[in-house]
């Protein structure tokens, strides 16, 4: 029996990775496909296959769907308003043209909070080409901690949608993965960012593209409100854990009950949509119609996202249906592997196999919660787990994955710079980030 579950795990993965790398089906079907493979090899009947399939989708997909679906919105009014750039203006005129790089990378922390990375990184992109040709160094040197700093954020601190997945499928709370993200990615963004930026601008000079005129940008949102929107919503769901927990003792049911309610991520992210539909957009002279278009449009790329989500949620659970989750536990203790190791390297070989960081975390996620089932860890520690899950699926981005080839083209250099470059970046984020988690981790 142990070994048909072993077997049957080895199997429901190999046709995920066959699915996604050979045939090019989308992972969202894959993801289905390799649970039910799961399934049946494990010896379960046709009606406990859908059943599990079910079960999975709709306990991921509660928390999941509405979190990822107000975070879009949100995104996409910050986008169009400016507000990215109103960031990324205030941090260069604060710390001048010599600290551009530490601008670029705290930029790059803040703004990919709401904005997806892809998205982030093409609205700055303008912003790195004119220090560039302003200094005459290697657009390298700002580019590389821009990068850092938007993929640290899109794989650490929530609401994006990797870490929410990550978060919800292995039960941690996001108040202490937002927490310890900021913490991880301090020493992570420094170096992967700044020493590795400076490093890399010394031996590939890279020129900016050639300019082209355009009229001034003026109509920006004021830097104090864009902050400020942004914050509201982490600062109510830190809030709201700080409550929860032994560090905050409050007795008052009334007050806790109101904390517990405008801090959930669902409120916090209502209220943080208000603010941004107001403030950048009907103050700032945008019409309903306008809105209403932004916010619907965000919602095709969290679409993909939610269902994705959701068929990760499927593979976990049958993986604790099975019983493979925790046999899998067992030897994994037998072996001597801590569990925080093991959520690392499953999330790191399926990221440089496949490609795509969501999709490893989602598929990492689902290895290691039912594996957890048995172990009694507190909030601090389950947020370690996911920071060290999404630290893994950050490592060696390469021609597998979309970003490579998207930083390529804007920096305008060759694959092999890219590797030299972007893939080595992305490969001293994930090794920092886990160590520091490792460290972190220790004392909790």
């Amino acid at each position: 029996m142990e070994s048909q579950l072993i077997l049957a795990v080895i199997l429901g993965i190999a046709v995920l990775l066959f699915l996604i790398l050979k045939l090019k089906i989308n992972a969202f079907i894959a993801l289905l496909i390799g649970s039910i493979i799961v399934g049946i090899s494990a010896g379960l009947d046709a009606e406990q296959i859908m059943r599990t399939v079910q079960e999975g989708m709709g306990n991921t997909l509660g928390f999941v769907a509405t979190v990822v679906g107000l975070g879009a919105m949100f995104g996409a009014i910050l986008e169009y308003s400016g507000g990215a750039k109103t960031i990324a203006n205030f941090m260069i005129s604060k710390f001048g043209v010599q600290r551009a790089p530490l601008a670029m990378v705290i930029s790059g922390f803040l703004i990919a909070i709401p904005v997806f990375f892809d998205v982030a990184f093409i609205i700055l992109v303008p912003m790195i080409y004119a220090l560039q040709r302003k200094t005459g160094k290697s657009l390298l040197l700002y580019a590389i901690p821009l990068l850092a700093g938007l993929a640290i954020t899109h794989a650490f601190i929530p609401p994006t949608p990797g870490p929410i997945a990550v978060a919800n499928i292995i039960g941690a709370e996001l108040g202490w993965v937002i927490l310890i993200g900021f913490i991880v990615g301090i020493p992570t963004a420094l170096a992967s960012g700044l020493l590795f930026g400076k490093y890399i601008a010394k031996r590939v000079h890279v020129e900016a593209p050639k300019e082209i005129e355009k009229g001034e940008e003026t109509d920006l949102p004021h830097i104090g409100i864009t902050l400020w929107i942004i914050s509201v919503p982490i600062f109510l769901i830190l809030l709201n854990t700080v409550s929860n927990s032994d560090l905050m003792a409050l007795e008052n049911k009334s007050i806790l009950n109101g904390i517990s309610l405008v801090g959930h991520p669902f409120t916090a992210l209502i209220i943080a949509n208000i603010l941004a539909w107001y403030f950048f957009g009907i103050k700032r002279g945008f019409s309903r119609e306008k809105l209403f278009k932004i916010t619907s449009k965000s919602l095709e790329p969290a679409g993909t996202i939610i269902l994705l989500t959701g068929a990760g949620g499927v593979f976990k659970q049958v993986l604790t249906n099975t019983g493979a989750g925790e046999l899998l536990a067992t030897s994994l203790s037998n072996a001597g592997i801590p569990l925080l190791a093991f959520a690392f390297i499953s999330a790191a070989i399926v990221r440089i196999i496949q490609g795509s960081s969501t999709v490893a975390m989602i598929t990492a996620a689902g290895l290691v919660a039912p594996l957890m089932a048995n172990t009694t860890l507190s909030g601090p520690q389950l947020g370690c787990m996911v920071i060290a899950i999404a630290s893994g699926a950050s490592i060696f981005s390469h021609v597998n994955d979309s970003g490579f080839w998207l930083v390529g083209q804007y920096l305008g250099i060759t694959e092999k710079e890219t590797f030299k470059s972007w893939t080595v970046m992305t490969t001293i984020l994930a090794f920092t980030g886990f160590i520091s988690v490792t460290i972190i981790s220790l004392f909790l």
